[in-house]
C-alpha cells in the first residue's frame, strides 16, 4: 500500500511541477524539466519493481500450491498402502492355520498343541506391532481403559475394581484401540 501511495504522490509531483511551468511562461526552465524527467525515471522504475514483486508473488503462490497437492497425494497414497506391511506379516499365520486345518490326525492333543502355538506366534506379532492387551486382573476400573458390562456386588475391598474380564481389550502404543469388556465390583 505504501509503494502505491509514494507512486501517487511523485505522480502528482511532476504534475504540479508541469503545471507551474507552464503557468510561468512558454519556455519551461531546465531546472523543472530536469526534476520531472528524474520523476518520470522514478516512476518507471517503481513499476518495474511492482511488476517484479507480482510475478515473484503468483511464483511462490502456484510453488505452494503444487506443494499442497503434493504432499495430499503423497497422504493418499501412504494410507492406501500403510496397511500392507501388517497383512504381508500375517500371512505366515494364515499359512499357518491352514496347515492346521489340513491335518489328517484325529490326535486332539497334537492339534492343540498346535493351535497353541499358533496364538504364540500371533501374540508376538502383536508384540512386535506394539499391540498389547490392556491389564484388567485385580486393577482399578478406568474408564480410559475398560467398559463396565455390569457391576457386582463383591465387598468392600472389591469396590470399584476389575473383577471379571468378559472381552479382552488392546492399545496399539498408548492408544486404546477396544476397550477391555469387564465385570466392576460394587
Amino acid at each position: 500500500m505504501a509503494k502505491k501511495d509514494k507512486e501517487k504522490e511523485l505522480q502528482d509531483g511532476a504534475e504540479r511541477l508541469q503545471d507551474a511551468t507552464l503557468q510561468d511562461g512558454a519556455e519551461a526552465p531546465t531546472e523543472g524539466a530536469d526534476e520531472a524527467e528524474e520523476l518520470k525515471e522514478r516512476i518507471a522504475e517503481l513499476e518495474e519493481q511492482k511488476a517484479e514483486l507480482e510475478d515473484k508473488n503468483l511464483r511462490m503462490m502456484a510453488e505452494f500450491d503444487n506443494y499442497r497437492k503434493r504432499t495430499n497425494k503423497e497422504k493418499l497414497d501412504l494410507m492406501a498402502t500403510a496397511g500392507e506391511r501388517i497383512f504381508k506379516d500375517m500371512l505366515p499365520l494364515v499359512d499357518d492355520f491352514e496347515r492346521a486345518i489340513n491335518v489328517q490326525s484325529d490326535d486332539v492333543q497334537s492339534t492343540k498343541e498346535g493351535i497353541q502355538l499358533i496364538y504364540k506366534k500371533f501374540l508376538a506379532f502383536l508384540a512386535a506391532n506394539d499391540v498389547h492387551a490392556i491389564e484388567t486382573e485385580g486393577a482399578d476400573f478406568n474408564t480410559d481403559e475398560h467398559e463396565a458390562v455390569t457391576t457386582f456386588a463383591a465387598g468392600e475391598d472389591q469396590k470399584g475394581k476389575v473383577i471379571d474380564c468378559t472381552q479382552k481389550g488392546y492399545k496399539l502404543g498408548e492408544k486404546v484401540i477396544r476397550f477391555a469388556k469387564v465385570v466392576v465390583g460394587e
